[in-house]
């Protein structure tokens, strides 16, 4: 076990149970670093911070993850973090009309780097740090005994794949926990009573935005006889629940052709499902395009509703002063094309953008576009997806339903 001094001063962070250390505020390591592994953490006089893992080559140098020093988080721990987590969840395994809900959220359930997304009888592990990806043998034996899933897909986030130095895979492990070479397969799941497919794991994040469930509800709620921009729709979740509320049209908006598809291939289902009304799939176009491009080529006044949705631009801090100037103009453009009194709903994804940074930047927005503009509606990711007081970041969706009038 290495033995890790946090510099004088730095220390109080962390004794607030911060998990993230970065190498600036680490003294000394003793031993020499030479591979992953425990580290019992201390301050400059020698008292017991916690135990972390050691990981020289990680973005984060050490995790911090048991507080308690007759705890050392070894194997035994990290099984008992992952049970009490999908214990955590269990009201939702018999939920009407949603099959589909986040498992473990990562460092808010006191893991780092680990989400997992439950699909109906299949799981989407996705790894963003070295850490769960040394463990992952362990992870998905617990998680197979624990939910009795058929599948698990695994996939490394590409947006922390060079970060933490890791190949971006996907591998696939059966119902006992074995790797295998079989596929998943598409799998057909439910949210809110409305019907959706994914494929084997290799799209954005785990396959499908769980964390928008709640969101894709209230949004759809204020689109009844209005004329609905979805930009970056992706496969299309707020424009099934925009159809199901009444929206005079959609017109989806994202990069990917192959998204676009199988958003109307979606319409399609639930139509046929009788989930969204008749005639939903003749109320929908859509095209193709960078949506930063293309908002500047927008008529005013085409859209009396706009949902934007972007990527994560700031999965950093180092780079959020470039996230902050692109949300801004995004949302600037949007306040401008709106119809007057139109309803903008706006998130972002980014984790080192703060909810005073988020209000900041619609404010600006706002101020750029000389329009009067009222938050109606905060928003963030359900309770599958908790915040930890001591990590801020893990309050990493963001979203504001407003009214803009000029």
């Amino acid at each position: 076990m290495y033995t890790v001094s946090i510099k004088s001063g730095k220390e109080r962070v962390f004794l607030k149970h911060n998990p993230w250390v970065f190498t600036g505020a680490i003294e000394s390591t003793s031993p020499a670093f030479e591979k992953a592994g425990i580290a019992r953490v201390q301050s400059a006089q020698g008292r017991f911070i916690a135990y972390g893992w050691l990981d020289g080559q990680s973005h984060i140098t050490l995790h911090l993850m048991s507080w308690k020093e007759d705890v050392i988080p070894d194997d035994a721990w990290l099984k008992e973090r992952i049970k009490d987590a999908v214990m955590a969840r269990a009201p939702l395994f018999n939920a009407k009309g949603t099959n589909c809900f986040r498992l473990v959220h990562g460092e808010a359930d006191f893991i780092p780097g680990l989400a997992v997304d439950a699909y109906g009888s299949q799981l989407r592990i996705l790894i963003s740090s070295r850490y769960a990806n040394d463990h992952l043998p362990i992870i998905v034996q617990a998680l197979t005994e624990l939910t009795r899933c058929k599948h698990c897909t695994v996939t490394v986030d590409a947006a922390f794949a060079p970060l933490e130095g890791l190949k971006r895979t996907v591998r696939h492990f059966d119902a006992e926990g074995r790797e295998t070479t079989e596929e998943g397969g598409s799998i057909s799941f439910c949210e809110d009573s409305i019907w959706y497919e994914s494929d084997g794991g290799t799209s954005q994040k785990s396959g499908f935005y769980c964390d928008q469930r709640e969101n894709r509800r209230i949004v759809g709620s204020y689109a009844k006889g209005r004329s609905v921009l979805d930009g970056c729709c992706y496969t299309g979740g707020f424009t099934l629940h925009c159809l199901r509320d009444g929206a005079r049209s959609v017109h989806a908006l994202d990069a990917s052709e192959s998204a676009l598809r199988h958003l109307l291939y979606q319409v399609h289902l639930n139509e046929d499902r009788e989930t969204i009304p008749e005639g939903s799939r003749a109320r929908v176009t859509t095209e193709c395009a960078d949506i930063f491009t293309w908002m500047r080529t927008l008529e005013a006044g085409r859209f009396d509703m706009i949902i934007l949705d972007p990527p994560k631009l700031a999965p950093t801090k180092a780079k959020l002063e470039k996230a902050m100037a692109a949300y801004k103009d995004l949302n600037r453009l949007a306040m401008q094309k709106i119809a007057d009194g139109g309803i903008l709903a706006t998130f972002s994804c980014s984790g080192a953008l703060s909810w005073e940074d988020f209000r900041r930047m619609t404010a600006w927005a706002a101020a750029d576009a000389h329009a009067e503009v009222q938050i109606l509606e905060q928003l963030s990711a359900g309770p599958d997806h908790p915040v930890r007081v001591s990590l801020p970041e893990t309050e990493y969706l963001k979203g504001l339903v407003l009214r803009v009038s000029r």
